[in-house]
C-alpha cells in the first residue's frame, strides 16, 4: 500500500495463509474491512504485484489480471472486500488461457470459472463482513479450489521459481540474469511469463524494485536517491526518477516528504 495511513481505527486488512496443499495456487486469502461512518472518504492506493485477485463485494466480484499501474479506490460508508490472492503463475491453471488476455482487465467470475463460482460468491456473500466470519469464508473458498485442483504442471513451478528469484536477489536487475546454463533460453522465459504471469519478467523485475524503492523512501531519513537508484538497478537517477513518477505518481522525493507529513 502506498503511503499507509494512520487511521487503523477505521480500516483493518487482514491476510492468512492458504491450507497446505494449496499453496502452489494461492499466496494467501485477504479481507479489507473500513468503517468510516461521520469520517470524510479515504484514497487508497497500492502498487500491485504480478498476480491475480479474485474478490468478492456485493454488486462487483471480480476476477483481475495483473494492474500494470498503480490500482487507486474511494473507501466510504461502511463496507468490506474478500479476497484470494494468487501466486504469480498460480491462476493459470485453473484457466488454460494465457494470463495475457487478462492484463488489464477484470472480468465476471463465472465466465472464467463457471456456474460454480457463482455458486461460491453467493455462499461468501452470504456471510457477515465482520473478522468473525473470516474462517468461513476462506474454508468456503478452499472447498472450491480443492474441487477444480488442477493437475500438476512443471511450468508453474519454474514461473515460479524465477519471480521468486526477482524478489528475493537484488541483483537481478535485468531478465538475462534469469538466465542459467541449461536453464530457458530469453524468449522461452518471455512466453512463459506471458503465458502464466501475463506480463513480461522485465515488468516484473521493475515493479519488485520500485516496491523496495517505496518501501526504503518511507525511511527516516530516506535514502540518497542517487545510491538508491544505483542499487535497484538503474544506470543514472534521472531514469530511477521517471519510472518512479511514472507509476507512483510522485517524484521520490516527493514521495518521501509525503509520507513524513502524515505522520506528523
Amino acid at each position: 500500500m502506498l503511503h499507509p495511513g494512520p487511521d487503523s481505527r477505521h480500516f483493518e486488512h487482514v491476510r492468512v495463509l492458504p491450507s497446505e496443499d494449496l499453496r502452489p495456487w494461492v499466496e494467501h486469502f485477504w479481507a479489507v474491512r473500513w468503517d468510516l461512518r461521520g469520517q470524510p472518504p479515504a484514497l487508497r492506493q497500492t502498487l500491485p504485484h504480478p498476480s491475480v485477485h479474485w474478490t468478492f463485494e456485493a454488486g462487483t466480484s471480480r476476477v483481475g489480471g495483473v494492474n500494470p499501474g498503480r490500482f487507486s479506490t474511494t473507501l466510504e460508508g461502511l463496507g468490506g472486500v474478500f479476497g484470494i490472492k494468487f501466486r504469480p503463475g498460480g491462476f493459470h491453471p485453473f484457466v488454460g488461457t494465457p494470463l495475457s488476455a487478462l492484463t488489464r482487465r477484470t472480468v465476471p467470475p463465472g465466465e472464467l470459472l463457471g456456474p460454480e463460482a457463482l455458486a461460491l460468491e453467493a455462499a461468501i456473500l452470504a456471510t457477515d463482513v465482520t473478522r468473525d466470519a473470516d474462517r468461513e469464508r476462506i474454508a468456503l473458498a478452499e472447498g472450491f479450489l480443492r474441487a477444480h485442483k488442477p493437475r500438476p504442471d512443471p511450468n508453474v513451478a519454474l514461473v515460479q521459481g524465477l519471480v521468486t528469484r526477482i524478489l528475493e536477489d537484488r541483483a537481478v536487475t535485468k531478465v538475462e540474469d534469469l538466465l542459467t546454463p541449461g536453464g530457458p533460453g530469453l524468449r522461452t522465459v518471455q512466453r512463459l511469463f506471458s503465458r502464466y504471469v501475463g506480463v513480461n519478467p522485465k515488468w516484473v523485475i521493475q515493479r519488485y524494485r520500485l516496491h523496495e524503492a517505496a518501501e526504503r523512501l518511507r525511511e527516516t531519513p530516506p535514502p540518497d536517491l542517487a545510491r538508491l537508484a544505483l542499487e535497484l538497478g538503474y544506470f543514472d537517477q534521472a531514469h530511477f526518477i521517471r519510472d518512479f513518477r511514472r507509476i507512483v505518481g510522485r517524484t521520490p522525493a516527493g514521495y518521501a516528504r509525503h509520507g513524513r507529513e502524515r505522520h506528523t
